[in-house]
């Protein structure tokens, strides 16, 4: 057994953007040295196998002496040309039956893929609209806390000004009243985490929509890098990144709202701006669970980005 050929160049970028060689070179291997894409794709079909960072092995060709050659008879023939024959005829009704039953396939996915649709875009609506009302509520709580913490600074100050407490039927002054008005007229969200890389990859869509490949290429490229840190947080490799990596601009650097959201899931730019690196210190197994969600979504929804507003 021995360690398969591949292509040098693409195990070289490969290993360039965080993966480990054995997993690099099965990528490789496993989708014929074909491109940088497709052997991405593979590592993204099979990151669960048992055996992903395993180096794979393969058969050398051991060359055994030929056996004695021996008489062909004209019988042995014609009973070869039957078996042919009847393989032949048995592999086209198999295909035909196969025809048959993947067009009951293709009608049936059909009418799934309708039925999908609508429901996607059903919970993305009720989704949506959960979402702004408990905004709402959170901005009412919020006004009324400032409203709360008005009233207890006005009281302090006529405390501290030795003035007696203010009487109900006292109208409050145009500089409170000012002041109030000023602090409830300021648009107040509590925006989560969660909501944040939503608009992230939102943005990204948006900027991009006529180049759907490409988002999804940047979706797969920081799919990979959050789960790369997420299953090795102790090795560095993974929690650095090049800003002028060729690869690494193309895919992510050089599309708004990339860069943004590697910086919610804590990455910092070094002095210089040649790095963006995540401390270990702030490796947050949570958040990096939010990010692998959302982009997961982002990757599955047909309908991600299209309610926004």
């Amino acid at each position: 057994m021995a360690v398969p050929q591949v292509n040098k160049k693409l195990l070289d970028e490969l290993e360039a953007m965080g993966f480990p060689r054995p997993r690099a070179t099965r990528a490789l291997h496993f989708s014929g040295n074909s491109s940088l894409e497709a052997a991405i794709e593979w590592v993204i079909d099979h990151e669960n196998d048992s055996d992903i960072d395993q180096m794979p092995l393969v058969a050398v060709d051991i060359d055994l002496d030929s056996p004695q050659p021996f008489d062909i008879t004209e019988q042995m023939k014609i009973k070869a040309q039957e078996l042919r024959n009847k393989s032949h005829k048995k592999k086209e009704e198999e295909e035909k039956k196969l025809e048959r039953q993947r067009e009951k396939e293709r009608i049936r996915a059909s009418k799934d893929l309708t039925e999908a649709k609508r429901i996607l875009e059903s919970n993305e609506k009720q989704r949506y609209l959960a979402l702004k009302k408990k905004e709402e509520k959170e901005e009412k709580r919020a006004r009324e806390k400032i409203l709360k913490k008005l009233e207890h600074d006005k009281v302090e100050r006529r405390s501290r000004l030795g003035l007696p407490p203010e009487s109900p039927s006292v109208k409050p002054s145009t500089h409170l009243l000012q002041e109030k008005t000023l602090q409830t007229s300021l648009p107040l969200k509590s925006v989560t985490n969660a909501e944040q890389m939503r608009e992230c990859l939102r943005s990204l869509k948006r900027n991009h929509q006529n180049d759907g490949a490409r988002v999804r290429r940047a979706f797969e490229t920081l799919l990979i890098y959050v789960g790369n840190i997420a299953k090795n947080p102790d090795e560095e490799k993974f929690r650095k990144i090049r800003l002028t990596n060729p690869l690494f601009q193309d895919r992510v650097g050089n599309l708004r709202g990339g860069m943004e959201f590697l910086e919610l899931c804590g990455f910092e730019r070094t002095e210089g701006d040649e790095f963006l690196y995540l401390p270990d210190d702030k490796v947050d197994m949570e958040i990096l669970n939010t990010a692998g969600s959302e982009l997961k979504s982002a990757m599955t929804n047909p309908f991600f980005g299209l309610l926004s507003v």
